[in-house]
């Protein structure tokens, strides 16, 4: 009987693996205890204090942090760029980095605002068999708003942290080892 070749076999002796560095270092965070419709139930009904889990508390939520990242720009004076459609992100936040390196400090170089799909929770209503209201909790991809903080990190370089403003949040915080070379590139031919 003839012997099944692998992917391995074919590759035995004519690959190597060898990494001298990372490329790309991506972070995602999540809330553990939100993953299922039951803890959002818990949640809602136990962190805030309310006495039902009402879908109303997703927009309270991300209006509160809304207006937080508001006054964190503000009163930093923080560059606030709002993002088109399919705009190329880091080409628009390359001027703000660039400003934040020269001064040779940490910190936020500005912040992109855009509205994108995100898998978030979301919920429909329905009527218990009483007549009393009732919401079923599911994830879906909606359109929300999206926080993109552009830093600039005096050991490390550029990087961002996405935040998304619907409930539960949902972080990410990618950096790239060539963007921090280009980048590092235009702050000294800008200083």
């Amino acid at each position: 009987m003839a012997r099944v070749i692998t992917v391995n076999d074919v590759l035995d002796g004519h690959v190597a693996l060898d990494i001298e560095c990372l490329d790309r270092i991506y972070l995602n965070a999540y809330v553990p205890i939100l993953q299922t419709s039951s803890q959002v139930v818990a949640f809602l009904s136990g962190h805030p204090g309310f006495p039902f889990p009402s879908p109303a508390l997703f927009r309270q939520m991300g209006d509160r942090f809304r207006k937080a990242v508001m006054s964190f720009a503000d009163a930093n004076d923080i560059p606030w760029i709002r993002f088109d459609k399919d705009q190329a992100k880091l080409e628009v936040m390359q001027p703000h980095l660039a400003r934040q390196a020269g001064t040779g400090r940490s910190g936020v170089a500005a912040i992109g605002v855009a509205q994108e799909f995100q898998r978030v929770w979301t919920a429909s209503e329905g009527k218990t068999s009483t007549g009393t209201p009732r919401w079923s909790f599911y994830k879906a991809d909606r359109r929300v708003t999206c926080y993109y903080f552009y830093l600039w990190d005096a050991d490390f370089g550029p990087a961002f942290i996405k935040v998304c403003a619907w409930f539960p949040v949902r972080h990410e915080a990618p950096c790239n080892r060539v963007e921090v070379k280009d980048l590092h590139h235009h702050a000294v031919a800008a200083a």
